[in-house]
């Protein structure tokens, strides 16, 4: 790993009078994958609206690929490169697998890999043989790859993934962890928000947890998991 992706710092953003991210702090390198870990309503979705500019953050600094992106519109911080694969999915659902691809595409950029159709149906067979189905016509797991594989169209060198093994089948969910992988060889740095510890594990370099919008924890995977206090304090259910 070299420079930072992505530098975050006292960011704050609010719902309403609500304060769901209380000086929100971390950063993560070129190349890894960082596991934003905590319960359902801790504040990891909110960071990553806040940082694709879909949540305006109230203060804070954002910096991506050395570029503050901080109150910019979310189109202008998809074109520098940064792609969001929300926890809904949201696949165009009358349009087939061809072309939901289509609308991610996006020109070729200078130091990270080139995506084509072809080249995501060897990271996800099962959607070369359906390259003609509606993505309403498919199961929550093959919509999630296709959300993922839309999103790598257009080229990005950060991919945020918002909770990518809820609510899937552990077959899928080991899919998952293998795509997360062969994104990183790729280069990719990926920041994933998680709360199931052992999937995480299995693809993570470090972890960061946030509880009530507050950061409480930044370490490697092998240091959260030998801290059986933290676990317990933060991710137990």
């Amino acid at each position: 790993m070299s420079a930072s992706m992505l530098e975050i710092e006292g960011l704050n953003a609010y719902y309403g009078r609500a304060h769901i991210l209380q000086g929100v702090g971390f950063s993560m390198g070129r190349g890894e994958v960082l596991a934003l870990m905590g319960r359902n309503g801790a504040g990891k979705s909110t960071t990553m609206k806040a940082v694709m500019g879909l949540v305006a953050p109230q203060s804070g600094r954002v910096v991506f690929d050395g570029q503050p992106i901080a109150g910019r519109e979310p189109f202008e911080i998809a074109r520098l490169g940064l792609g969001y694969v929300p926890e809904d999915r949201r696949v165009f659902s009358e349009l087939s697998v061809m072309e939901n691809l289509a609308v991610g595409r996006r020109p070729r950029r200078e130091n990270v890999p080139y995506w084509t159709p072809e080249r995501l149906f060897e990271l996800f067979p099962n959607l070369g043989r359906m390259r003609d189905r509606p993505g309403g016509a498919m199961s929550g797991g093959e919509q999630q790859m296709l959300t993922i594989a839309r999103t790598l169209m257009g080229n990005p060198s950060l991919v945020l993934l918002d909770e990518p093994s809820e609510g899937l089948a552990p077959v899928i969910v080991e899919e998952m962890a293998k795509t997360i992988l062969a994104l990183k060889s790729e280069g990719l740095s990926v920041l994933i928000s998680e709360q199931n510890l052992h999937f995480a594990g299995s693809v993570a370099d470090r972890a960061t947890i946030i509880e009530k919008g507050l950061i409480r924890f930044s370490g490697t995977m092998a240091e959260l998991k030998a801290n059986e206090a933290v676990r317990a304090q933060y991710l137990s259910v």
